[in-house]
């Protein structure tokens, strides 16, 4: 994955991520990557409250949020970007706002739509990568479909009840790396994904997979020796506190999405 050029830390920098810094895995290389970076997150919700806030804080220099809807009460269990006085408030606003306040030093472009096939490809491709935490199968085939499109890696992460699931697509690098539909060759029944107000959600179950969601994605960023976990789903499942890997590998019989060129590097915008 190619970001902009790495900027220059100043001092202020330096201090904000000091412990990033230290670390071998991240060092000023890889903290000035972060800080050119641009990732977009479809969903503020109770996995990207947690996501936005852990990337926001981690220095990612543009966050690019997408999200229709207003805050409300029933929000507030899970939804830990949000406080109760921001009820009624659209989200992108009460979001923008938040983190703003943790870290001035991150840009927030505020995406107040509903992501669709007619939308998606034009607002991904003004991002380095795309985190999707959105509730629908509709929001999440677009958004992929988008990604592969245009070339751009794609951490999606989901949670039901008191289990969740997390994995990187990025099949438009070509193979081994499968796509969305490799995973999914039918999409599921309606009747089973049932929507949170239908079967509920454990707040700090949503809550763990947006903070691994977040490391992902802070590793496709950094890039190699990071290894990613496209290829692999984790599953996780709070209340026998395990987590659990499964391979997926590319379908070669996949009928539509793997069978697209790799994405031309002209296809990443300038600005």
């Amino acid at each position: 994955m190619d970001l902009p050029p790495a900027v220059e830390l100043d001092e202020e920098q330096i201090r904000r991520y000091a412990r990033h810094i230290v670390l071998p895995e991240v060092g000023g290389v890889g903290q000035a990557r972060l800080l050119a970076a641009r990732v977009l997150v479809v969903g503020a919700g109770g996995l990207g409250s947690p996501l936005l806030l852990y990337l926001a804080a981690a220095g990612v220099g543009t966050l690019g949020v997408v999200d229709f809807d207003r805050v409300d009460t029933s929000n507030l269990q899970r939804q830990v970007l949000f406080d109760t006085a921001a009820t009624g408030e659209p989200k992108v606003e009460a979001a923008a706002r938040r983190l703003r306040a943790l870290n001035p030093g991150v840009r927030i472009v505020e995406h107040r739509l509903k992501l669709e096939p007619a939308n998606a490809r034009e607002l991904v491709a003004a991002y380095d990568l795309v985190a999707d935490g959105s509730d629908t199968l509709a929001t999440r085939l677009a958004v992929h479909d988008a990604c592969l499109a245009v070339g751009r890696p794609l951490v999606s992460a989901a949670v039901q009840g008191t289990d969740g699931q997390l994995t990187t697509f990025k099949a438009h690098l070509g193979p081994p790396h499968p796509c969305l539909r490799c995973l999914f060759p039918e999409p599921p029944a309606r009747e089973a994904l049932p929507s949170c107000a239908q079967a509920g959600v454990l707040g700090p179950a949503a809550g763990v997979m947006g903070c691994l969601q977040a490391v992902e994605v802070i590793k496709e960023l950094l890039g190699p020796p990071a290894p990613s976990l496209s290829g692999t789903l984790l599953l996780y499942d709070a209340m026998a506190a395990r987590l659990d890997r499964l391979a997926v590998p590319r379908d070669p019989a996949c009928s539509r999405a793997c069978r697209r060129r790799p994405a031309d590097p002209s296809d990443r915008p300038d600005a």
